[in-house]
């Protein structure tokens, strides 16, 4: 059984065009095939930037509501976001179950590795990678953290110093777009993944707020996807068509990729 977990989340986000991830979470939600789908009422307001986080306490209010969701459903979920920042509770959750067996295969083209003093902007989906890890704002760090070695950043292709710095200090793999199938290597045991769509090829997926040229093709990274063996959740995140609608490609490559993770 596999329940559809939609998180409409826009405030960890700061671009302009943040409020088209609300739509975007929706549509995204209604492609991937499931048995269900379960909808966190996310607020449609925000509140101010503390400690360095932008609407920090929204961000923290939508986390309370996820783990309420999250807390009754016994199936597999796919997180359909709404920004980066909805994948935290989720994978948190599977690291609690799974414990140190747990890989979190996290596919974006950028490392999410900032922190509030680094990141200018606060937005907190540029550092949910970091918070996952214990070295993230103390207000939305879980219970459950991960270790380094536990997380395999793949299809990187932008970030900052200060992000890369961190990655080799703390020891996370990373893995690039022209060798995306070395994910695979001596990979054993549950796997979350999650899937930033700006990850993407923009001229075959644009649909993101922050895109970056010389990204994985879509079917590059289903296949990938594809012949994980024991995937117990995954994340979709990112998705900000410009109209509230979906393009009917890029509504194909979220259905392939839904049924690459719940085959």
């Amino acid at each position: 059984m596999t329940t559809v977990l939609c998180v409409p989340q826009w405030q960890g986000s700061a671009s302009p065009d943040a409020p088209r991830l609300v739509a975007g979470a929706r549509r995204a939600a209604e492609l991937v095939a499931a048995d269900a789908l379960v909808t966190v009422p996310v607020p449609d307001t925000s509140s101010d930037k503390q400690d360095g986080i932008r609407a920090l306490a929204s961000i923290k209010e939508n986390l309370d509501l996820t783990r309420e969701a999250l807390a009754g459903i016994d199936d597999l979920v796919i997180t359909v976001g709404g920004d980066c920042g909805v994948d935290l509770v989720p994978i948190a959750a599977a690291g609690a179950r799974h414990g140190d067996a747990l890989t979190v295969l996290w596919f974006d083209a950028h490392p999410d590795c900032f922190t509030g003093d680094t990141l200018p902007s606060g937005a907190f989906h540029g550092m949910v990678v970091r918070t996952l890890l214990g070295d993230g704002p103390a207000a939305l760090t879980q219970e459950h953290l991960l270790t380094a070695r536990q997380v395999v950043l793949a299809g990187l292709r932008a970030g900052e110093a200060s992000e890369y710095e961190y990655i080799e200090r703390a020891g996370i793999r990373t893995v690039g777009v022209d060798d995306l199938d070395a994910v695979l290597d001596g990979l054993s045991g549950p796997v979350y993944v999650h899937v930033d769509l700006d990850v993407l090829e923009p001229t075959r997926f644009g649909s993101v707020c922050y895109p970056e040229p010389d990204g994985v093709l879509p079917e590059r990274l289903t296949d990938v996807i594809s012949r994980l063996g024991d995937v117990v959740g995954a994340g979709i995140t990112e998705h900000a068509p410009a109209d509230g609608d979906v393009r009917a490609d890029e509504a194909e490559v979220i259905r392939q990729l839904g049924a690459a993770l719940t085959r």
